[in-house]
């Protein structure tokens, strides 16, 4: 299992055409087509992961499935900073056996399409920096992740401000938009596929 320190924001997206126009313009390449990424959120009944601002996850894209642990966020002004350990699983199903059989229960699930981007020559996993265009049931977003100034410059150029940067997870943006509705939260999930 590898740990890394994650840095991160979210962009609200408003014109997706554009948004694709723009990043073939400034270089950036497809490393990962469109797909569906579920996504499981564990916690035990006292909820002590979500007290101390933790996760463990068991996302699922396809028929492969990545476990992850995401420590309490680090103090930043602008951008989401936390831990990060993930490790491929060759069973999902199994790894979410095991889970439970760990005293931890699903908490929230949430999907989205997702389709990642990478500057020239960089690619995801290499410890670079790589850009997410991300279709929720809420809206669309890009997430940057990478190093605070790469973060800047390529939002800068996007036509976004510092003011833009959002900083909360799927979840607190799904909570909230439901509190806006006056609708009781669920699960995160597209009603037709």
């Amino acid at each position: 299992m590898k740990e890394r320190l994650e840095t991160e924001i979210k962009l609200r997206v408003s014109h997706p055409p554009a948004l694709q126009r723009q990043l073939r313009e400034l270089g950036f390449r497809l490393i990962t087509r469109r797909y569906l990424e579920r996504n499981c959120l564990f916690d035990f009944p006292d909820r002590r992961l979500q007290k101390a601002r933790c996760l463990v996850r068991l996302r699922f894209e396809g028929r492969q499935a990545v476990l992850t642990y995401k420590g309490a966020p680090i103090r930043s002004n602008r951008y989401k900073v936390r831990r990060e350990s993930e490790t491929p699983v060759n069973d999902g199903c199994r790894a979410r056996e095991i889970l439970e059989g760990l005293g931890l229960r699903e908490t929230f699930l949430y999907e989205k399409y997702r389709t990642v981007y990478a500057p020239a020559g960089r690619e995801k996993g290499s410890g670079s920096s790589y850009l997410a265009y991300d279709e929720t049931p809420i809206g669309n977003y890009l997430e940057l992740e990478g190093p605070p100034r790469w973060i800047d410059r390529v939002a800068r150029r996007l036509g976004y401000s510092r003011q833009d940067y959002i900083t909360r997870s799927y979840l607190a943006l799904y909570f909230q938009k439901c509190a806006e509705l006056g609708r009781e939260p669920e699960s995160m999930v597209f009603t037709a596929r």
